[in-house]
């Protein structure tokens, strides 16, 4: 047999069809005529989606999310559940049929796009297929554009680092829902934000609070969702956030004051105020949901879980008695692997990964319209500094440090500039952009976030720096 089945010519090839390949395809489309093929090891598009637990949302509204040139989802008001009175989120399965569609609609119709799922990469502009176990070798004209370099765990196939006795009823997330009898209690194990689906989710659904058992290796802070709302209902809350960002920084003595002015100007939120948050990956709440998640009481700080008994759990400091017949939900897989940082743009590659906190999907989109507008590759790294996945609570400090300085850049840059306020990825440019000269109220936050900006950014520079 030969080498390869197959000999393939492209401008790009995209590794990865999960959200931030597909967002990049999406900017190639719309701002050039390259051809594009693009590789990805799932049946469908749409990445780790394929595989989320039943009950998923996006914990932000659709408007950062999905495709620069078409709309995910819906702008409505949720009348009912933990999210009533904010923007609606978009559902797992919502998602997953918006991809495939961009992909059956959108993408293959062009002409422009091959497509090859269930197809292993193999470096080298080199894959195979999984199904028919041909090898395929692609000529890339342009670029190779790596889109799983930050790739996300799936709680579906996740393997826990701990031991489970076989008589224990042991599950993922994934599987709460196919339970066909009722169990004398559920320990949720994982405190980031599919722990606090899986609780909100039980409680959503009538389990009395007392029933939860919560296991919690570190605290997080979360971002208060209604002030992540890109409507002119809510610009308001969005313009208070930014000021009382910029001016806990300018006023801060301390990294802990710091922590203390977000919380107290209702930036960030936290769980329990007697215990200080080591964790911060991004994901946001709305009080609603938090108000719920403090109804349940037995939260477990004791580190890791070391070993799951018949009749007891072994945790890193402790050691606790369980009912036999409870169910064990593991949440413990970590949403986002964290990676070794490296230039996005570098010679013939191109490797995706967040230039604004906690918005990869609009990240991949401007890298993509950077690549397409400028040739200067020193230019373009200055201008899209990668900025790590977060994890500790003070990757709050050194995560958007880079991200104001990107940020910054940008509104420096007439070109970019009028790109972030069309594309519907930003969220919020146009709405600033448009605020009327007789809105006396929103005209005096920006002035208090023009006064306060630069002391800001000073601080969080010397916070960051105190860091390394």
């Amino acid at each position: 047999m030969k080498e390869f089945d197959n000999m393939l010519e492209t401008d790009y090839l995209i590794v990865g069809a999960g959200a931030s390949g597909m967002a990049f395809a999406d900017i190639l489309l719309t701002e050039t005529d390259a051809n594009i093929i693009i590789i990805d090891k799932f049946h469908k598009p749409g990445g780790h989606w394929n595989f989320a637990y039943p009950f998923v949302k996006l914990h932000q509204p659709s408007s950062f999310y999905g495709v620069s040139s078409s709309k995910l989802g819906y702008d409505t008001i949720d009348g009912f559940g933990f999210n009533r009175g904010l923007i609606s989120l978009a559902t797992g399965d919502t998602i997953r049929a918006y991809y495939d569609d961009i992909m059956q609609r959108r993408f293959l119709p062009s002409g422009h796009v091959q497509y090859f799922p269930l197809s292993e990469y193999q470096g080298h502009s080199k894959f195979k297929s999984l199904l028919s176990g041909k090898n395929f070798k692609v000529k890339v004209n342009i670029k190779t554009v790596d889109a799983t370099h930050m790739k996300t765990k799936i709680p579906a196939t996740h393997v826990p680092n701990f031991s489970i006795d076989p008589e224990v009823t042991f599950i993922s997330i994934n599987e709460l829902p196919n339970l066909k009898t009722t169990p004398s209690g559920f320990v949720i194990i994982g405190g980031g934000k599919t722990g606090v689906d899986a609780c909100l989710w039980l409680l959503e659904n009538g389990v009395d609070p007392k029933k939860i058992t919560w296991i919690v290796n570190r605290d997080s802070w979360f971002t208060n969702r209604i002030n992540t709302q890109p409507s002119p209902k809510y610009l308001t809350n969005f313009l208070y956030d930014l000021a009382a960002q910029f001016e806990s920084l300018a006023q801060a003595q301390s990294i802990s004051d710091l922590f203390h002015r977000l919380e107290k100007t209702g930036v960030l939120l936290r769980i329990d105020q007697q215990i200080s948050p080591k964790m911060f990956h991004g994901a946001t709440v709305s009080e609603l949901e938090l108000e719920q998640l403090r109804r349940i009481k037995n939260i477990i700080r004791k580190g890791h879980v070391k070993q799951i008994e018949k009749d007891k759990i072994i945790l890193e400091q402790a050691e606790l008695t369980t009912n036999p017949d409870s169910v064990f939900v593991d949440c413990s897989a970590a949403a986002l692997c964290h990676r070794e940082m490296k230039p996005i743009f570098s010679g013939n590659t191109i490797t995706i990964q967040s230039v604004r906190t906690a918005q990869l999907v609009f990240s991949a989109a401007l890298i993509a319209h950077v690549e397409c507008q400028y040739s200067d590759e020193n230019f373009k790294n200055e201008i899209c500094r990668e900025i790590p996945m977060p994890d500790h609570d003070t990757d709050w400090i050194k995560n958007n440090a880079i991200s104001m300085m990107n940020q910054y850049r940008w509104s420096k840059n007439p070109e970019l500039s009028e790109w972030l306020y069309n594309n519907r990825l930003d969220g919020f440019s146009h709405l600033v952009a448009n605020i009327s000269p007789d809105d006396i109220e929103k005209n005096e936050i920006l002035d208090r976030i023009s006064q306060s900006i630069k002391p800001a950014m000073a601080k969080i520079q010397e916070f960051a720096a105190q860091l390394k």
